[in-house]
Parts: C-alpha cells; structure tokens; sequence
C-alpha cells in the first residue's frame, strides 16, 4: 500500500506548485501529508530530525558567502567597466559586441555562481548598447540567455556545490571536472556568433568604441577594468583546485575579496553592502528551504516504498549503461523544465545514485553531464525561465517568440557539448587528472 501511495507524491507537488504555492512549501507539505500515514501521530518528530541534518550540512556552508560574493559584485560598477573594456577590443570583430557580453558573462559567471544574477546583471548593461548598435533582437536575447545560464556551468556554481553534496562526491573535484565541458560550450556560443554575424552582418554589425583613444590607456584601462577581478575568480577557484583551501575557505575570500574590490574601485557603499546582506540572507533562506523540502520528500518516497517501483521499472527496461545514463539525463531535463534547479538535483539526486553505482558509472562525469542538462533545460521553452528572467528586464518590444528563436542555437550548443562530454568522458576529467598528478 506503502509504494501505491507513493506514487502519488509526485502528481501531489506539482499540483500545488501550478496552484501557486512555492517549490520548497510544496515539497514540504506533500512530504508531510504522505508520511502521517506511515508515521501517525510522531511525523513532526520523525521529520524534524531532516531540519538538523540539512542545517548542519557542511558543504551548504559555502553557499551564503557565494551569493554575498555575487552580490556584492552585483552591486557594484564592475560589470559596467568590464564590458567596456571588452567591447573596445572585441567591437571590431564579426558579432563583437555579442562576443564582448559573452566574455563578460563568463567572467561573471565565475564570480557569482548564482543562476539569474548574471543574466540581470548582464541584460540591464548591455541590452541598450547592443540595439543602439543595431544588433537583431533575437541575437541579443539568446546572447544574453546563454550567457546567463553559464551561472549554473561555471565554477562556483551553486549548482554544483549541491549535487556534489548530494551525491556525496568531491566540490572541488567536480569544479575542476566542469571547466573544460564549459569553456567548450562557451567555445560553441561563440562559433554560432560568428556564424550569424557573417550570414545577416546586417543583425550584427562590426563597431569601434575607443578607436581614438590611444594603445597605452587602452591597455592601463582594460587592466583596470578586468585584472583585479580576474585575480579574485582565480583565487577563488584556483584555490580550491589546488588543494590550498576548502570549499567555504574559498568562497570567504571570494566574499572577503568582493568587498576589497568594491573598495578599490570606489564603488563601496554602507547601503549598498546591507542591501547584499539582505539579499544574501533572503536566496540563503530559500535554498535551505527548499533542500529541506527536498530532503524529505525524497526521504519518504524511499520509505513508503517508491525507490522500489523505480528500480522494478528501470530494471524492467533492461537498460545497459549508456541507455541508462541517457534515461536519467532526460529525467533530469524535464524536472529542471518544471522545477527549479534545486529541487531537480535534490529530488533525482538521491534516487538515481543507487542505479549509477550499479551500472559502475562514474558519479563525477554523470554530474557533469546532469549539470549541463539542467543548464539546457534553464533555456529551454516553454518553461525556460531564462526567458521570463529575461522579459522583467527587457524593453516591452521584445516579444517571448523573438527570445525563444534566439536561445533555440544555444540550446543546439548545449546538446552538442553534452554529446562531446558523453562520447569522450576524458572532456571531463582533463583538469581533475592534471590537478591529482
């Protein structure tokens, strides 16, 4: 009766999620009302012993001084200056201004490592001077859209902080693991620029900002503009790659250095630091919410029975590995469709491990490859909330259909990086194999 039942959570939660009610308090709810059966009048206390297990997770830790890192930086003029300086250099070329904000998006990327921040940051600085320069609306919204969704590729991406502590797997080892796979597709995004560049040059034309301005204050302003901040990622990451510090250690001196740059570049502010912290505290709040819902969801899903039909009905398929892996990929894709990306990782996560470990495949190239699924399914319509992030920010002529044909490209990028990851895993395992030897 226990599995029959179920079965059900599943139809339950996404009923109340389209009624509106939060992800994390329609996890929690539905795990609360599935396990009185089985718990009767000792639920709150069986239930609450998940709210110290999910708290005193210590690879959460980090989380906080990610997002007040990102935040801080957020605030800040840093952006602003950076694509600057990266459109006076890379104007010129085919799509240069769509070059310039997918470098910058990068860059940013590495230095908030929360999914939306960097495409607001982004469209708000360069949706106004890419029409100005008359690129095609479609081109920037897929730019932008891309570009945004590299939050959930590129390290210290929250993402990856919470499958590797849910699969139990290394942070600083599936930080290293994703770097090649992301700098590919950010390779991918820029090779379909060129491409549209040179068909419709019209929709993306070639500009000179500074052509006047002469080589050496070029060159001190672009160090002004992006060494310091490119020092603070590499400390950040870098750290963690070579062993020097912990995960939390890094992500305090990302905090620590976010702050020191804001400082350096007179953008520090009383406000504007508080404002960081609430912000902090607010997406902080949210995420532990939501892993507490999603812990004891999938917890009790296991207890009244549901991993067992799972594991009948994979078995069933008679799967090998690579069909497998390919079944739980899509899963993946269509919960990141519906759910946030938390959620997906925290729901499938602990459920499809125990299939993983059986078919012998390697956790950290799986999550590799789960992490670019959900950053697809991040772009993907009709959900995509990257499109919805986008549409609060950008003029009222930018229609939802012009923003799907933009992303629809990048999409194509993505499967195709997946496909790489797939064919070759050594794509993800290059820098971990350099950093262990």
């Amino acid at each position: 009766m226990g599995a029959e039942l179920s079965i059900w959570m599943f139809p339950a939660a996404f009923l109340l999620i389209f009624l509106g009610i939060p992800v994390a308090f329609s996890l929690l709810i539905v795990a609360v009302l599935f396990a009185f059966p089985f718990f009767g009048s000792l639920t709150g206390l069986q239930l609450y012993q998940f709210v110290g297990s999910v708290s005193s997770n210590y690879s959460l830790a980090a989380v906080p001084l990610f997002i007040f890192m990102g935040a801080v930086l957020e605030s800040s003029g840093i952006g602003r200056r950076a694509f600057d300086a990266l459109s006076m250099w890379m104007g010129p070329l085919p799509g240069g201004l769509a070059f310039a904000t997918m470098a910058m998006c990068t860059l940013f990327a590495a230095g908030t490592g929360v999914v939306g921040a960097v495409e607001v940051m982004t469209g708000l600085l360069v949706i106004a001077p890419m029409r100005a320069a008359g690129y095609s609306k479609s081109l920037i919204s897929g730019t932008v859209c891309a570009g945004g969704s590299l939050g959930t590729m590129i390290p210290p991406s929250i993402v990856i902080v919470i499958y590797a502590s849910v699969a139990q797997v290394p942070i600083g080892v599936l930080f290293g693991a994703v770097l090649v796979p992301g700098f590919l597709m950010v390779g991918l995004f820029l090779v379909w620029i060129v491409i549209y560049a040179l068909i419709w040059p019209q929709e993306a034309p070639r500009v000179r900002f500074g052509q006047h301005m002469p080589l050496g204050r070029k060159l001190v302003f672009t160090a002004y503009a992006l060494f310091p901040p490119m020092v603070l990622v590499t400390a950040v990451i870098g750290s963690i790659l070579m062993g020097v510090a912990a995960v939390t250690e890094a992500a305090a001196i990302g905090a620590i250095g976010a702050v020191l740059l804001n400082i350096l570049y007179r953008d520090f502010g009383w406000r504007d630091t508080w404002e960081a912290t609430v912000k902090t505290a607010t997406v902080s709040s949210m995420i532990i919410f939501v892993a507490l819902g999603g812990t004891m969801f999938t917890s009790i899903f296991k207890l009244q029975g549901g991993a067992h039909l799972v594991n009948a009905a994979v078995s069933s398929l008679d799967l090998e590995a690579a069909g497998l892996v390919i079944m739980l990929l899509l899963a993946y894709f269509i919960a990141g469709m519906v759910l946030d990306w938390i959620s997906a990782v925290l729901i499938c996560t602990p459920i499809f491990m125990p299939f993983l470990q059986s078919a012998g495949v390697d956790p950290m190239w799986f999550g590799v490859l789960a992490v670019i699924m959900l950053q697809t399914s991040y772009l993907t319509p009709p959900m995509a909330p990257a499109v919805f992030y986008l549409k609060g920010i950008a003029p009222p002529d930018f229609s939802t259909m012009t923003m799907y044909r933009g992303v629809f490209p990048f999409i194509i990028c993505q499967f195709l990086t997946a496909a790489a990851v797939f064919v070759f895993p050594e794509i993800a395992m290059i820098v971990p194999d350099m950093v262990a030897r």
